[in-house]
C-alpha cells in the first residue's frame, strides 16, 4: 500500500493480542474461503498476493509471492507461514518485471491506497496476458462508518465504480460474488464502538507474562465464537441482495486488447 502518513497497521503488528487473534476473525475466514474456492481448479504458474499483512488469503501453494508495505508484517508471516516468497513492496511501484504473474490477488487493499487506479495499472503491468486477478473490496459508499475510519479506509466502492476502474486498467470482470452482507457491517460497527470505549479507559499496566496467559485462555474461546458466527454471517451474505453486500469479490481477466478512457475494450 502507498500512503503519505505512517502505516497504522504497523502498531497492530507489534501487538501480541492482534497477532494471536487476527486469523481467527470470522470475516477474514469467509474472505479466505471465497478466494480459495475460486482458486481450487486453477493451475497457476506464479501468484502475487498484494497487501497480505500477517493474514494471507491464499496459503495452499508454494508458488506465491507475498507482498506488503510493512517489513514487520512480512517478517511475522515468514516466521508463521514458512511458504512462498516475501517482498516488501509499495502497491503503486511494484518491484517486479512486466508480465511475470499468471494470477494476482488484492483482498481489502485498494480502499487503503490514494491512487487506486495506479495500483490496478501496476497489477496489469506485472501480469501475463489473460492473467487472472481476484479482488475483494468494501461495498456501498453509504456504509462508510466508524469501522472504516478505524482501519484507515479512504473510501468504499459502488460496484459500477469498481468495474469501471478494472476495465480502465485493462481487466475484464468475469464473475462477481457476494462475500459479506449487511450483518457483518453492523457487527463490525458495534465491535469497533466497544473497542473504542475500552481504549479510552485508563489503561492498567499488565506484565508480559500475565498478558500471554490471558491470550492463551481467551484465544480458544475467541476462535470458537468466530467459527460459530461464520454461519449466520455467511447465510446473511447469501440471502441478502447484492446491492446490500458489505464486501464483494470480482474475478477478472487481463484483456489482451487495450482499454479506452471510458473503460470499454477495443475489439
Amino acid at each position: 500500500m502507498h500512503q503519505t502518513e505512517p502505516n497504522r497497521f504497523q502498531a497492530f503488528y507489534e501487538e501480541d493480542k492482534y497477532i494471536h487473534l487476527k486469523n481467527y476473525l470470522y470475516n477474514y475466514r469467509l474472505r479466505k474461503m471465497s478466494l480459495e474456492k475460486n482458486f481450487q481448479h486453477e493451475r497457476p504458474e506464479l501468484v502475487l498476493e498484494e497487501g497480505c499483512g500477517i493474514s494471507p488469503v491464499l496459503t495452499r501453494s508454494d508458488r506465491i509471492v507475498y507482498s506488503d508495505l510493512s517489513f514487520t508484517a512480512l517478517k511475522i508471516l515468514k516466521h508463521t507461514h514458512k511458504r512462498g516468497c516475501y517482498v516488501v513492496a509499495d502497491a503503486i511501484h511494484l518491484p517486479f518485471k512486466a508480465g511475470i504473474f499468471s494470477h494476482a490477488v488484492s483482498s481489502e487493499v485498494l480502499e487503503h491506497i490514494e491512487d487506486d487506479y495506479k495500483a490496478l495499472k501496476e497489477l496489469a503491468r506485472v501480469m501475463k496476458p489473460s492473467g487472472r486477478l481476484m479482488i475483494t473490496f468494501p461495498h456501498r459508499r453509504k456504509y462508510f462508518a466508524n469501522d472504516d475510519r478505524f482501519v484507515n479506509h479512504l473510501r468504499r466502492y459502488e460496484l459500477p465504480e469498481m468495474e469501471h476502474r478494472l476495465k480502465t486498467a485493462g481487466f475484464r470482470p468475469m464473475v462477481i460474488q457476494k462475500v459479506l452482507g449487511p450483518l457483518e457491517k453492523v457487527t463490525m460497527c458495534f465491535v469497533v464502538f466497544c473497542f473504542s470505549v475500552l481504549q479510552n479507559r485508563k489503561p492498567r499496566k499488565i506484565k508480559n507474562t500475565r498478558k500471554i496467559k490471558w491470550i492463551n485462555v481467551f484465544a480458544p474461546f475467541f476462535n470458537w465464537l468466530n467459527r460459530l458466527y461464520m454461519g449466520p454471517v455467511w447465510l446473511d451474505a447469501m440471502i441478502m441482495p447484492r446491492a446490500l453486500s458489505a464486501v464483494l469479490l470480482i474475478d477478472s481477466i487481463l484483456s489482451e486488447k487495450p482499454a479506452t478512457k471510458d473503460g470499454t475494450i477495443i475489439i
